[in-house]
Parts: structure tokens; C-alpha cells; sequence
């Protein structure tokens, strides 16, 4: 039994000079293992060329004393431990062709790297490749518009210009195309638009709006004589939110006044002189000589249709109306709307098919989608439309703007 006295002096100068040595070359030792080898700092060539004698000359590292204690407390292996091979190095380049270290006062700067080229993919075969055309930011109506529609629908007027909106009495729309027509045009234009309700029998015109004044065409007509300026006409007018003005009619049996063609005659003469732009809502259901005289006096039409066979069959009545009446020219000038469309499955091969026949007898025929805002029969504010409908009464302002005189 080897008994070990540990050694807590360390202080003294024996304690570092007999202290056990745990070099490696003490464990090589004890393990009867060769030194490594060192690696080659030279080349190859210059390794080889090494004489012996200088490896001989080399001197011989000296042994070193072990301590019997330190040896006696070595346990001895009982088997042999296999070697770790060390990891090779990492070989670098000799330093002659390694690249010079920039200098510190010359900035490092680096190439920019060109990107990689972009190479298109090829069509799967089979099937055709997809252009993709750039939209417009702003379309008018359904079809598009011309590209100068804003200036079309500006374009300054030299004269008051009458627009008679013609249809059906009931159910063709004639009333909300006259509202939403006269609105876009009072929007887009500085100039003055009013729309007179001369339906002898109907009266929507005023209920469609929110009444400024309780006044009434027939109320206008016996205050002719002393109407003279703009703020004398507009205490008989109500203005909508567009801008546009609208002269009301409240149809009462009981009333013994009539408005008939002179009349209208007089309120139309009144008007054009302080609005550049004066809108009619008016039937064929109206007497005669008042239609005649609304007829007369219009620079263009805008006939109301229904959607549907019926409305269609109706929007043909109404141009056969007017060429026995002799305004043949003004009806192939016309534009014809058809109001509240819808394109149920089954139903748009004969809405074309009509629509097409309309286009046979008239200018243009633009068509307005169904718009619940619309169909309650509510007031008419284009900014409450859905984008749709309101794109459609731009196409339809824009076709009446085409009309206006030039010069």
C-alpha cells in the first residue's frame, strides 16, 4: 500500500520544483508513444533537400526527472487507448501569392456584383400566353367612353339648349334618366340646369326631390310677368345636391288652371334665358299639342325604355310616335336608355337582340344596370349610385355633351 502525503506548503521552494510533470511528453513517456510528427513549413522539394547531418546535428530533448511518488500514484492502463488522429490543417497559400492588405488610408472598396439575369419561362405546351394590357383608370359606362369625355361633357355652351326626355308613362324610367341626367350634367358643368315637370298627370318629378319651395310650374306661369332675373325664377325652384334645379308639378283635379302648349311655351322662353341647359319629363300619354310643343322646341331627345320585351316593344312605340309626328330626324339623333337591366341566365341573348333593333332606329342606346338605390324610387344622388350605374349616365351625358352646338 502506497500512502500519498498531500503537500499544502506552497510557499516553499521545493513545492514547484518537485511537483509531479503532467507535461505531454510525460504521458508519451509512460505510454511508450512516439512523438509526433511536426508538419512540413517548407516545400517538398526543400524538405527533401534537408542533409542527415543536420538532423543529426538536431539535439535531443532532455528527460525530465519524474518523482517515485508521482510514478507510484500513476495507475497503470489496463488497456491500451487507440491515439487521436489530429485533424488536418487547413492549407493556406504561401504568403508571396497571397493578395497585399489594402492600406489603411485607402478605402476598401467593393465591386457591385451584376445581378443574374432574368430568363423568362417557357409556355407550357398546350397553351397560349397571357397579355396583360394595362386598364384605364377611368371608364365611362359600360363600353368605355372616348378619351376626351371630360372635355365633352365642359364644352362651353353659346345658347340654351333644350333636352326632352320622352317615354312610356309609367314604368320606362323617364323620370329618374331626367334626375340622374340633368345631376351628372350640373356636377360636371359650371353652368346653370334646371328640369321641368310637364306630365300633366304624373307629378314624380317633385316628389323624387327634396322641396326648397312649395311652388309649383303652374305657380311659375302666373308669375311671369314680373320675373326678370335669376333670383326672381329661383323662389320657385328646388335644388338638388348635384346642383341641379327642379321646377315641380303636383297635378289637382280641383285646380281650374291648365298647362298646356302655351304655357309651356312661355316657362321654356323664361328659363332658357338664365340656364344654358333646360330638361323636360315628358309622355307621349300628354295632349297633343303639348307634346307637339315639347317636340318643337327639344335640340335633342333622350327616349326612356323599360328592360324586357315589353319595354322594348314600348321604346319602338315611341319612335313610330315621332315619326308620325315628323320629328323623324331628331329621333335618329336620339339616345335611347334602357333603365333597371338585368342579366339573368337566358335573358341577355334577347336583350341584345333587341337592344340591337333599338340601335337600328336611333343613335346610341345605353344601358343602365338595376340599382336598389334607384328602384325605391328615392331621390337621385349620383354619389350614392353604385359605381356601375353611375358610370352608365356619364356614357349617357357624355352622348347628349356630343350634341351640343359648336361655334
Amino acid at each position: 500500500m502506497v500512502t500519498v502525503v498531500a503537500r499544502n506548503d506552497m510557499d516553499a521552494p521545493e513545492h514547484w520544483t518537485d511537483a509531479p510533470d503532467y507535461s505531454p511528453e510525460h504521458w508519451r513517456t509512460g505510454r511508450n508513444e512516439a512523438p509526433p510528427e511536426a508538419p512540413p513549413t517548407e516545400a517538398p522539394e526543400t524538405a527533401a533537400s534537408v542533409s542527415e547531418e543536420a538532423v543529426e546535428a538536431e539535439p535531443e530533448p532532455t528527460a525530465v526527472p519524474v518523482p517515485a511518488e508521482a510514478v507510484a500514484a500513476e495507475p497503470e492502463p489496463t488497456e491500451a487507448v487507440p491515439a487521436k488522429v489530429p485533424k488536418p490543417l487547413r492549407e493556406h497559400p504561401p504568403a508571396a501569392e497571397r493578395p497585399a492588405a489594402p492600406a489603411a488610408s485607402e478605402p476598401v472598396v467593393s465591386e457591385p456584383v451584376a445581378p443574374a439575369p432574368v430568363v423568362p419561362a417557357e409556355p407550357v405546351a398546350g397553351t397560349r400566353p397571357v397579355r396583360r394590357v394595362s386598364r384605364p383608370l377611368f371608364r365611362i359606362g359600360r363600353r368605355g367612353g372616348p378619351d376626351n369625355a371630360a372635355d365633352v361633357l365642359r364644352a362651353p355652351l353659346l345658347r340654351s339648349h333644350h333636352v326632352a326626355v320622352i317615354g312610356l308613362s309609367g314604368g320606362a324610367g323617364k323620370t329618374t334618366t331626367a334626375l340622374a341626367l340633368g345631376a351628372i350634367l350640373a356636377r360636371e358643368r359650371a353652368d346653370r340646369v334646371v328640369a321641368v315637370d310637364a306630365s300633366p298627370d304624373s307629378g314624380a318629378l317633385g316628389r323624387r326631390v327634396r322641396r326648397q319651395s312649395d311652388a309649383t310650374v303652374l305657380d311659375l306661369v302666373g308669375a311671369l310677368p314680373r320675373l326678370r332675373t335669376y333670383m326672381d325664377i329661383r323662389a320657385f325652384t328646388s335644388q338638388t345636391p348635384s346642383g341641379l334645379e327642379v321646377v315641380a308639378h303636383d297635378p289637382d283635379p280641383t285646380d281650374p288652371r291648365a298647362f298646356g302648349a302655351q304655357e309651356y311655351r312661355q316657362v321654356v322662353e323664361v328659363l332658357a334665358g338664365q340656364y344654358p341647359l333646360v330638361l323636360t319629363d315628358s309622355g307621349t300619354g300628354m295632349p297633343h299639342d303639348t307634346l307637339c310643343a315639347v317636340l318643337d322646341l327639344s335640340d335633342q331627345l333622350v327616349v326612356a325604355a323599360a328592360p324586357g320585351e315589353d319595354g322594348m316593344s314600348g321604346a319602338g312605340l315611341v319612335f313610330d310616335r315621332l315619326a308620325a309626328l315628323g320629328h323623324g330626324e331628331k329621333a335618329r339623333e336620339a339616345v335611347t336608355v334602357v333603365s333597371g337591366a338585368r342579366s339573368p341566365s337566358g335573358r341577355t341573348a334577347l336583350m341584345d337582340e333587341a337592344a340591337a333593333r333599338l340601335r337600328q332606329r336611333c343613335r346610341a342606346v345605353v344601358t343602365v344596370p338595376y340599382d336598389p338605390r334607384l328602384a325605391g324610387g328615392g331621390e337621385v344622388d349620383p354619389e350614392a349610385m353604385r359605381g356601375r350605374t353611375r358610370a352608365a349616365y356619364h356614357e349617357l351625358a357624355t352622348l347628349v355633351a356630343q350634341s351640343f352646338p359648336q361655334g
